[in-house]
Formats: C-alpha cells, sequence, structure tokens
C-alpha cells in the first residue's frame, strides 16, 4: 500500500471529522476530572507497524514508562484504539481526581479504574464520532490493560497488531498544567484504510 493513500480532500475530510471528535472527546474528558483539557490537532500517518513505535516516540515525545489499554472496534471498517499516558501522569491525575474538593462521597479511584475511564471517555466519543459522520455505528470490544509502567516499545508488542501497515491516527489531550496527557492512538488495517476511502470519497460526493 502506498505511503500517500488519500487525496488531498480525502485527508482534508478526515482531519476534520477528527477534529470534530476530539474536540467533542475533550469536553467529555474535562467533565470527568472538572479540569480544563488541551488537545493537539490530529496527526494521520500510513505507517509499517514496525515503524510505528518510532514514529509515535517522534510524535509524543515520551521516553518514559507508560500505562496503555486498547479497545477494538468494528463494522466494516474495522480497528483498535490505544490510549497511552506516561505512568506518573496517572498518578498525578489519579491524586486530582480523589482531592476532596473533588467528590461529595469519600469513595477514591484507583489508578487502574481511572485510566479506564479516561480510555472509554475517548475511545468512545473519538471513534463513534468518526465512524457516525461515515454513516457507520461501530461495535467495541471490552478494552484491556495492555501494561502499567511498560516501555512505549512494549505497547506493539503487547498488542500483538496482525497486519503490517496501518493509519496512524493521533491526538493528545493534556491537563492545563501539563501534569497530565493522554495520547489516543487509532490504528486501522489495509482493508479498513481501503473502506475508509471509499466511506469519505461518499461522503465528499454527498456535500
Amino acid at each position: 500500500m502506498p505511503e500517500n493513500v488519500f487525496t488531498v480532500e480525502q485527508r482534508d475530510a478526515l482531519q476534520e471529522i477528527a477534529n470534530m471528535a476530539m474536540g467533542e472527546a475533550a469536553t467529555r474528558l474535562a467533565g470527568l476530572i472538572n479540569s480544563f483539557i488541551q488537545l493537539s490537532v490530529p496527526h494521520v500517518s500510513v505507517v509499517r507497524v514496525d515503524e510505528a513505535t518510532q514514529i509515535l516516540r517522534e510524535m509524543t515525545g515520551i521516553d518514559e514508562s507508560v500505562t496503555a489499554v486498547r479497545q477494538g472496534f468494528r463494522s466494516d471498517i474495522n480497528g483498535e484504539a490505544i490510549v497511552i499516558c506516561r505512568s506518573s501522569g496517572v498518578g498525578h491525575l489519579c491524586a486530582l481526581v480523589n482531592e476532596p474538593s473533588i467528590h461529595s462521597a469519600p469513595e477514591t479511584v484507583s489508578e487502574t479504574e481511572l485510566i479506564f475511564d479516561v480510555a472509554n471517555v475517548l475511545t468512545g466519543a473519538c471513534v463513534s464520532r468518526i465512524l457516525d459522520k461515515l454513516d457507520r455505528t461501530p461495535v467495541f470490544s471490552p478494552p484491556s490493560l495492555l501494561g502499567k509502567e511498560i516501555a512505549l516499545d512494549d505497547v506493539f508488542q503487547a498488542h500483538g497488531v496482525a497486519w503490517q501497515i496501518a493509519l496512524l491516527l493521533e491526538v493528545n489531550f493534556t491537563l492545563e498544567d501539563q501534569t497530565f496527557r493522554a495520547h489516543l492512538v487509532i490504528l486501522m488495517d489495509e482493508k479498513s484504510i481501503c473502506r475508509l476511502c471509499d466511506a469519505l470519497n461518499a461522503l465528499l460526493c454527498s456535500l
């Protein structure tokens, strides 16, 4: 599959859809943790999976241990959403969420519970919104923990990606004080990339 798999029009349309989806996800995440969220412009690349870690490292600047959660989705466009956070940031966010002023009840939230909540919010809002704009309704598999305090290089090894070429769509969500940043990575295989191109063409023709 060639690197320039999208036309300029297809890439622009996907970028615009992703921007809308990320905005909705940021709003939901801000409500979950009661803090203002900044979000980046989505990065879209078609990559070889064995290059994905290095490309992601260059995008994110991550050089420390991470905590990662994956969740699969399917329609006729299938893929995986992976939420990656610096492990130190998860601890900070957990402390913030568990401040007495945040909850009226005395119950506290564990780091594992919190990262699953964050992943559910980001994956649900982003993937559902993107596919909804393309007239698809995704079915999600249950989220699973890829690992806590693991190296970024281990994320894709633990994930066990079965394909060789993938669409890599990355965006990051950051607390205003920069102490927590979540990276949402959406991966699609070759067949789903082709179907995504067809769906984008249909959307562009309908405008």
